[in-house]
């Protein structure tokens, strides 16, 4: 029997519906897991995004929304041990230009680069290609400029209603003394921040922190009107370092040093350090070549004239940096040299502390001695010898033979443990940047009983290299009982607010010597400057007890790269009061010329200049003189005010004063003198008085008196219409020579000017 067609077509129907249903139920199964999924992979990257980059996201946000400019924080002040400024910032401006904005208002391109360039003195054409980077919205056209430029920028752009020229407040780092003490200072870069120097090795205390002005934008990049949004973070200023540098001993400092490079036409420059022994505080710190870090990239006019001669665009180049580096480093820590005689210090110290001699030992020199380990015998600068002789007179004559002898009782290992004591192993610390380590021999070289050349050079001071800064801090132990400090020029720091977060206080390393050695050196320092027969007499000052050493080396080295003469560093170490030391000072003097005249020597060269900062210094630091009869005799005099009183008495004031007198014009009463009132003259001058005559304003050339007698010397200066001062206590040594003038000689001086000369005893012109 047939199916009836009604049912088969509900079969039908319902077979067709099947497949249907399962489509359908596996469509939704996938779209169910698809979803899943794709919520799942949302919801990974809504976490990344709002979670894990929220930070990256917000800040994208931000930058889109707001702008920010900063607000500079000012670095913190540098000042002296008294409270002088020695470093400073102050408020100034900064001139940029907005590209993005020039094109969005379509602003007159040359007009504004012909402008900024005339007002600021920049490049045209450097303006111009900043302005090509339309996309960026700040380019420096001048950092840092001053409010007369400021202003005139101001009103150019209001009078052209310019958006895209702007000036952002800022602070430029100002150092009112301009060269004083700049290898300590350093300086500071355009950024604010410190590059060398106690900018440098203090930034993170000086630089402060900058706060920020953030304003809503627009979709168009530029500053929304009309609304209140604006946050204000405020800046934090740097702390303010105060040092133990002392700018008036500084000035006299590099016055005295500046003067001696020029007068021996020293090649290479010098260092001075002024430490006080006690503490270890660094009262001055000089370095030359020189520089202003208000302009710390521009070279001398000497050094530029030299360059100028390159022709080769590389090698100028080149030869630039290469002297900007030179006259930003500071001799004084980043140098090392071989002392020469000053060690011999070091060497008399450490054999009197270990009782190898004492006063009354004695040493017989005879201008050489053979030394195991040398293939020639080791001479003494004094080639016939300096005959029998006791502790102190070796010391007197720095004869080298007697030292060494002392050396080699000391012994290697013995000398070499007294070295490590001395600390000149190692870095003293300093808190300056860039202090360099000695260079020295191995204790077993040393130390070696089959070759002793080694010990033997180290006791003269020759054959090794330690930096300035540790022999001064190692002779200031010798002196000062026997205390090795470590030294330092950041005497404390402060905020803002006037709290003290840093105070330096003076740090004992060890103890060296005994105090009883210590006095017995003093004794023995005071004699080498002011013994009959002392090679540092040159460094004598009237009415002081001043000690101290002289120091010449040859530079090897430098001989044997640079060829030419014999090259010598010489150097002196003074110390004040001997009898209670206040100062020590070290003064090096790199490679002077053999063509200025005098003979090549620390006693020469060195101790003079020593000796007019101890002259200057010691009365500034309250120490006062007691002088001698013979001394009085020769002590500069202050010329008295004479206008106004009868010729009679203004010449019976001067004859009571130790001065003569010439009168000029038949009045009886003076009406005008030279010098003029208060200024200090050489006892035995000649003072010009003027009686009813007008006194002279012409300008006179200065004679040379390098090589003459005091008197022969006051006489030429006197028939030029001038006078002299020596300051010291050689003028009426017979023996005595004019090494240094103040004012060179062929200059043009006023009439009536004083000429100061530095005399040096003959008697020890090749005194090493």
């Amino acid at each position: 029997m047939s199916e009836k067609p009604q049912n088969r077509k509900k079969r039908d129907k319902s077979a067709a519906q099947r497949p249907n249903k399962t489509i359908l139920s596996r469509t939704l199964i996938l779209m169910t897991v698809c979803g899943i999924v794709a919520f799942i992979v949302l919801a990974i990257k809504l976490y990344q995004v709002q979670i894990i980059n929220h930070d990256k996201y917000e800040q994208l946000a931000v930058e889109q929304q707001t702008r920010e400019s900063t607000v500079t924080a000012a670095r913190g002040t540098i000042y002296d041990t008294n409270g002088k400024v020695l470093a400073m910032s102050a408020s100034v401006e900064t001139v940029f230009i907005s590209p993005f904005e020039m094109n969005l208002y379509k602003e007159d391109k040359e007009l504004i680069a012909s402008n900024l360039s005339a007002i600021l003195g920049v490049d045209k054409k450097t303006i111009l290609d900043k302005m090509t980077d339309t996309n960026s919205w700040y380019k420096t056209v001048k950092p840092k400029i001053e409010s007369d430029l400021a202003n005139k920028v101001r009103q150019f752009i209001k009078d052209n209603k310019l958006k895209s020229v702007h000036l952002e407040t800022d602070t430029k780092r100002y150092y009112p003394n301009s060269t004083l003490a700049s290898h300590v200072l350093g300086f500071v870069g355009n950024d604010n921040k410190g590059l060398d120097g106690l900018e440098s090795e203090y930034n993170s205390y000086l630089q402060g922190t900058d706060g920020r002005i953030v304003r809503l934008k627009n979709a168009k990049g530029t500053d929304m009107l009309f609304t209140d949004f604006e946050n204000y973070y405020d800046a934090k200023n740097g702390d303010d370092v105060t040092l133990t540098i002392d700018s008036t001993i500084q000035y006299y400092v590099e016055k005295y040093l500046a003067q001696a490079i020029k007068d021996y036409d020293v090649q290479d420059g010098g260092s001075c350090i002024v430490m006080r022994p006690a503490t270890g505080e660094i009262l001055a710190l000089a370095s030359f070549g020189n520089y202003d870090p208000n302009n710390y990239q521009v070279l001398s006019a000497d050094k530029q004239a030299e360059l100028s001669k390159i022709t080769d665009p590389d090698a100028y180049k080149k030869a630039v940096a290469e002297a900007m580096q030179a006259q930003w480093r500071d001799k004084a820590i980043s140098d090392t040299y071989e002392p020469g005689s000053v060690f011999k210090i070091i060497t008399c110290a450490t054999a009197l502390e270990e009782n190898v001699v004492n006063l009354n030992s004695t040493f017989y020199c005879g201008g050489q001695m053979d030394v195991l380990g040398r293939t020639s015998p080791l001479k003494c600068w004094k080639t016939t010898g300096h005959g029998l002789q006791t502790l102190t007179e070796a010391m007197q004559h720095s004869c080298n033979v007697a030292l060494v002898s002392i050396g080699l009782k000391i012994g290697g290992d013995k000398f070499y443990d007294y070295l490590d004591a001395f600390g000149f192993f190692d870095k003293t610390g300093i808190d300056l940047p860039g202090e360099s380590k000695p260079l020295w021999w191995p204790r077993s070289e040393f130390a070696s009983k089959k070759n002793l050349s080694s010990l033997a050079a180290t006791a003269f001071g020759q054959t090794f290299t330690i930096t300035p800064i540790q022999l001064v801090s190692a002779v200031s132990a010798v002196v000062n009982g026997g205390n090795l400090m470590k030294p330092y020029v950041v005497k404390s720091i402060a905020d803002s607010d006037g709290n003290v977060v840093l105070a330096n206080a003076p740090t004992l390393e060890r103890q060296v010597i005994s105090a009883q050695t210590s006095k017995t050196m003093c004794d023995i320092l005071e004699a080498v400057v002011g013994g009959k027969e002392g090679t540092g007499k040159n460094a004598a000052v009237p009415g002081y007890k001043i000690g101290g050493k002289t120091g010449t080396s040859e530079d090897v080295h430098k001989e044997a790269t640079e060829g030419g003469e014999k090259k010598y560093t010489v150097s002196f170490c003074g110390i004040a009061p001997t009898d209670d030391p206040q100062v020590v000072i070290l003064l090096i003097l790199d490679n002077p010329s053999h063509d200025s005249g005098i003979y090549i020597s620390g006693g020469n060269m060195a101790a003079p200049v020593v000796g007019h900062i101890l002259s200057d210094i010691l009365p500034y630091l309250g120490i006062q003189p007691v002088y001698s009869a013979d001394e009085k005799k020769n002590l500069d005099v202050a010329v008295p005010k004479l206008t106004g009183k009868t010729v009679e008495n203004a010449t019976e004031l001067l004859e009571g004063m130790g001065l003569t007198s010439r009168v000029i014009g038949n009045g009886s009463t003076i009406t005008d003198q030279l010098p003029s009132a208060n200024v200090t003259v050489a006892p035995g001058s000649q003072i010009i008085l003027y009686a009813g005559k007008q006194k002279p304003t012409n300008m006179v050339t200065v004679p040379d008196l390098y090589g003459k007698s005091f008197a022969d010397a006051r006489k030429a200066l006197e028939n030029a219409g001038l006078f002299i001062k020596s300051g010291g206590t050689l003028s009426s040594t017979a023996k005595a020579v004019v090494s240094m003038q103040s004012v060179k000689k062929g200059e043009q001086t006023p009439i009536g000017s004083v000429v100061e000369v530095t005399l040096i005893d003959q008697t020890i012109l090749q005194a090493r």
